[in-house]
């Protein structure tokens, strides 16, 4: 891993803790705040740290970066939406 792959690593966790502190419903502001990190590799980073958390026992905190990063996926369009996508294939 590159300097600069960890450094954006380390990026994407500390947004991810930043997301997790804050108030909720804050979130969106963060995020927007933090544009230039948001990609399919945080995304990766989202799922990872989530399904860490699942194994640990902390079944919110995973519920909620599962839900996040779907989300994100559905904006950056890295996850079909299924739902546009039946309705396309009904005629």
């Amino acid at each position: 891993m590159t300097e600069a792959t960890q450094e954006r690593q380390t990026s994407y966790f500390n947004l991810i803790d930043e997301l997790l502190q804050c108030p909720n419903g804050q979130e969106p502001e963060i995020l927007e705040a933090k544009a230039e990190l948001i990609d399919a590799g945080f995304v990766e980073t989202i799922v990872q740290v989530a399904t860490a958390f699942a194994h640990q026992g902390n079944q919110d905190g995973a519920q909620f970066l599962f839900f996040l990063a779907r989300e994100l996926a559905k904006s950056l369009g890295l996850y079909p939406d299924f739902q546009k996508s039946e309705g396309a294939n009904e005629g």
